[in-house]
């Protein structure tokens, strides 16, 4: 009910429009009530002239707005019509409103009959806001459509030309300035005015009359079985067949529904290009012209029956809703696209801003940067003159260092000299570490082997421990197999043998293993002994080695080797070091 509303809205807008005289928006309550009666007349609704005057008596005497008019329009009349009246008379009533206003006919090729039927397509075609207008793509499926009807090649590139010269304040066109297009012949140079109108009149039986296909075809008669040419019209759940093109005398319809089917017969009784359509209760034969318009009008109901089994609307309204989508979906595409590209000006702007606020602390900053750069240079030569008397006063010092390094060269000579014997003591520490390390090596290795040793007599004890219980056990189970424990007995004493061959065996390893481990042990405490001795001997030559130092204010003390560095505490330590190993020895 709401797409029969919206395209109902559509005609009566025209009408409303064209009752505006003065374009002020308003119409008078006397033609609107003309106007209400009219509509329910051709809408087959109950007119109540007493609603209307109800609706009205609140307002002043002046016209009424559209939008006042509209709450009457929805509530007694469009909500109360039903898909049972005549569309074609309903769109009549409301073209004749308007025509005379906004039609010039003198500068038309087409009659005023096709110019309504274009008006009628114009309103099918239209997008659903107000003022109707018809978009260029819309603009370009009609002529498309009319250029295929009559028979000729669409010329892409002067819709182009067109579409540039296409006034760009505007998102369309108008019912009146689409109808001036169409009938300019601009779009149909080389064609007669028939042809013209049948193209038209072809259009507006598929986009309005949802005529899906028509033409002759011979019928088989239900009663006397004989065959008569008809003019069959396809409609999305009827084929109506009527005894001319016309359509003043309709001889009957075929309904059609989920469950009907159609089917291609063999020639018979002189008929060529049979086919069948089966429906709850009737069957039809059908003969077309030739196999071509046989296959073509198979298909064309079989599309039918398929699309009633979907619950789909007719190809071109479906059509018309997709292209419908694809525009709002491109639109709300551009309104994001546009709304991005205010959201990256902004930004761009505020970049900007951005931009020029740096500039301006860069500004700043490289006037400070030359205040400080002069202040620099003046500290520069400040700094100058200081560092020329701290140099004055440098060399002094150097001569005075030169002097002291002079002094203690011989000082270092005698140090590096002391160094030397310490190292050649270090290298023969280190090699009695090294002899001490092999010789726990040694020992470990020794004692590892012992305890193999070990754990493998233990486990040969075991074994023959094992075996004697066995053999006792053996022995006590039977008299009578006796025998055969007694070879076993023999085996296993000879296995015995063995075993205490291996475990004396083992016992002499164990003996060697031991041997020699005292040998490793006296090697480690010859070892252990070796390294102390060194360990004393560096102990006492540690503290002959010191670093150079510059030497305090204090008296300094001799040595044997001349003036130390030593200074009293460390010198104390070390006596009580040496009186302590003396007490020791």
């Amino acid at each position: 009910m709401g797409g029969l509303k919206d395209e109902l809205l559509k005609a009566i807008w025209h009408a409303f429009t064209a009752l505006d005289l003065d374009h002020s928006g308003k119409v008078s309550k006397s033609q609107l009530k003309v106007l209400s009666h009219n509509l329910c007349t051709v809408l087959k609704v109950p007119h109540d002239p007493v609603a209307l005057e109800e609706h009205f008596r609140d307002d002043d005497e002046g016209p009424v707005s559209n939008q006042g008019y509209m709450p009457y329009l929805n509530k007694f009349i469009l909500e109360k019509v039903q898909d049972n009246f005549d569309k074609i008379e309903f769109n009549r009533m409301c073209w004749t409103l308007c025509v005379k206003k906004n039609l010039a006919k003198s500068l038309l090729l087409i009659t005023e009959d096709d110019a309504f039927k274009v008006w009628v397509i114009f309103n099918f075609l239209s997008e659903d806001k107000y003022p109707l207008i018809i978009v260029p793509e819309e603009i370009e499926y009609l002529l498309k459509k009319l250029t295929e009807a009559m028979g000729g090649g669409w010329q892409q590139e002067q819709f182009e030309n067109y579409k540039i010269n296409f006034d760009d304040s505007k998102d369309g066109l108008s019912v009146w300035e689409l109808i001036e297009l169409i009938g300019n012949g601009q779009f149909s140079k080389g064609m007669d005015r028939q042809t013209v109108s049948m193209a038209i009149n072809e259009v507006f039986n598929e986009l309005i009359l949802d005529v899906l296909k028509q033409g002759y075809m011979m019928k088989k008669g239900h009663r006397r079985k004989n065959w008569t040419e008809r003019w069959f019209v396809l409609k999305p759940n009827i084929i109506s067949y009527y005894v001319s093109e016309d359509l003043k005398d309709k001889k009957g319809d075929i309904l059609l529904d989920e469950n009907c089917c159609v089917e291609s017969l063999p020639d018979k009784d002189g008929k060529k290009c049979l086919f069948l359509v089966k429906c709850f209760d009737k069957t039809f034969e059908i003969s077309a012209s030739d196999k071509k318009k046989k296959q073509e009008w198979i298909q064309a109901i079989h599309s039918t029956i398929h699309l009633l089994k979907l619950g789909s609307p007719p190809p071109h309204k479906e059509a018309r809703q997709r292209r419908k989508e694809l525009r709002k979906k491109v639109l709300a595409e551009q309104e994001e696209l546009e709304r991005q590209m205010k959201e990256l000006q902004v930004a761009n702007e505020n970049k900007q801003q951005e931009l020029e606020t740096v500039r301006k602390k860069l500004e700043e900053a490289a006037s400070r940067a030359a205040e400080e750069e002069k202040k620099r240079l003046q500290t520069q030569v400040e700094l100058q003159a200081r560092f020329s008397t701290e140099l004055e006063r440098e060399k002094l010092i150097r001569q005075q260092m030169e002097e002291q390094v002079a002094q203690k060269s011989s000082e270092l000579e005698q140090y590096l000299q002391r160094v030397r014997e310490l190292e050649d003591m270090y290298l023969k520490l280190q090699e009695a570490l090294e002899d001490e390390r092999q010789a726990r090596q040694d020992e470990e290795t020794v004692r590892k082997l012992q305890a193999r040793l070990l754990e493998e007599e233990s486990s040969k004890r075991a074994e023959l421990e094992k075996w004697h219980l066995e053999q006792q056990q053996a022995i006590r189970t039977t008299e009578a197999e006796k025998q055969e424990l007694e070879n076993q007995r023999a085996v296993k004493e000879q296995a015995l043998q063995e075993a205490v061959e291996q475990l004396q065996q083992l016992e002499l390893e164990r003996k060697q293993a031991l041997e020699q481990y005292e040998g490793v042990k006296k090697k480690l405490e010859m070892a252990t002994n070796k390294t102390k001795s060194w360990k004393d001997r560096v102990a006492q030559h540690e503290g002959l080695i010191r670093l150079i130092e510059p030497g305090s204010k204090n008296p300094h003390l001799i040595t044997n080797w001349g003036p130390a560095a030593f200074t009293q505490a460390e010198l104390e330590e070390r006596e009580k070091s040496w009186k302590g190993k003396k007490a020791t020895e």
